[in-house]
């Protein structure tokens, strides 16, 4: 499986409609389908609740707002079914819905943060798990704005760039991980901050972003600015941001809050969660990077403890790990390595000079 790439420049509207043009068909052969987007749908269409949250998009990032107006335009799908889509983690859901939509609204990502050393730079790393409908039907998008650096990223069908792994032509990269805090309330929905972090120029801008009181929802964003030799894991749900920058041990994260000021709120765990950050954890502590690098971490398999993901790996989660990222940041750019597991390498690399 080779990811197929997307590039567009230009101003925000015309990005986001040549990117919908070119993700119009996946969209309604898989997205239209998808439970999770379904299910937003029939609960949230036409709800005073998504109204707030475009209002609240819409003062903050205008400019966002119309590159999803021109995604809208581009795949032929009317502008708020795209946010519903978009949004369909900064919604308070009810307690009734079914195991697999709590699955899919549970489900998440691993990721590492691994401070440079004499041998090897630093480096972000990533597991991309998602509804394995999506297996196979994501992009690679290369994106050149006219007023901002630009940037590359792992696209959904259907979502507008940012909240899964990405870099951009300032040093900036940014992988999420997914988290079901209990704090929702209305506000600017946190697909719209991880696109904005996509145009951030330093770390320190990044964080400002993530430190705003009115986000609807929230991710745990692993940063890295490679200029400034920066590394930051943040824990940003609606109520609060608690930022911990990494500099000399290695750090692993998966989809829940682990800090001591975020650990105690209210939030959804799932068992995979909870046991891909013991694996993560444990596999570090035994100095697993020496060998294969990230790989041997992100790659691992042992049984119940699965940090590379499988609809079948008996988890209470669903998820598959859809791609792996490697991110190496040097201080003069950053190196992108895509992974489709350990049988497909290198699906797609890039590398590019901070400008």
């Amino acid at each position: 499986m080779n990811l197929k790439i997307i590039t567009a420049s230009g101003d925000a509207y015309n990005i986001g409609q040549t990117i919908g043009a070119a993700i119009a068909e996946t969209v309604q052969k898989v997205t239209v389908h998808n439970e999770e987007c379904v299910a937003t749908e029939q609960q949230w269409a036409g709800s005073d609740y998504l109204e707030q949250l475009i209002a609240a998009a819409r003062q903050a990032f205008p400019g966002y707002v119309r590159e999803m107006e021109g995604m809208a335009d581009g795949m032929g799908v009317d502008f708020q079914r795209v946010v519903l889509w978009n949004c369909r983690g900064d919604f308070p859901w009810p307690d009734n819905i079914s195991p697999s939509l709590a699955s899919d609204l549970t489900h998440g990502c691993t990721s590492l943060i691994i401070p440079a050393t004499d041998d090897q730079p630093a480096m972000i790393a990533h597991n991309e798990d998602g509804s394995s409908d999506y297996y196979g039907s994501c992009f690679w998008v290369s994106v050149k704005p006219d007023n901002a650096p630009g940037f590359e990223s792992f696209l959904y069908p259907g979502m507008i760039p940012g909240h899964t792994m990405g870099a951009n032509h300032a040093g900036i990269v940014q992988t999420i991980n997914n988290i079901r805090v209990h704090d929702l309330k209305p506000g600017v929905p946190r697909h719209f901050i991880c696109r904005a972090i996509l145009d951030c120029t330093s770390l320190d801008d990044a964080i400002d972003l993530l430190q705003r009181t009115n986000r609807a929802a929230g991710f745990h964003h692993n940063l890295g600015s490679a200029t400034e030799q920066r590394l930051a894991s943040v824990e940003a749900p609606a109520s609060g941001c608690t930022i911990t920058e990494i500099t000399d041990q290695p750090s692993a994260h998966a989809n829940h809050l682990i800090t001591p000021d975020q650990k105690d709120k209210p939030q959804a765990i799932t068992q995979s969660s909870s046991v891909r950050q013991h694996r993560a954890g444990e596999l570090l502590s035994r100095n697993g990077l020496a060998n294969s690098g990230p790989t041997a971490i992100l790659f691992d398999t042992k049984p119940g403890q699965e940090i590379l993901r499988s609809p079948n790996d008996g988890s209470d989660d669903y998820g598959k790990t859809l791609s792996t990222g490697i991110f190496r940041l040097t201080q003069t750019g950053v190196s992108v390595t895509i992974h489709d597991g350990p049988a497909n390498q290198n699906t797609h690399q890039s590398e590019f000079t901070v400008k």
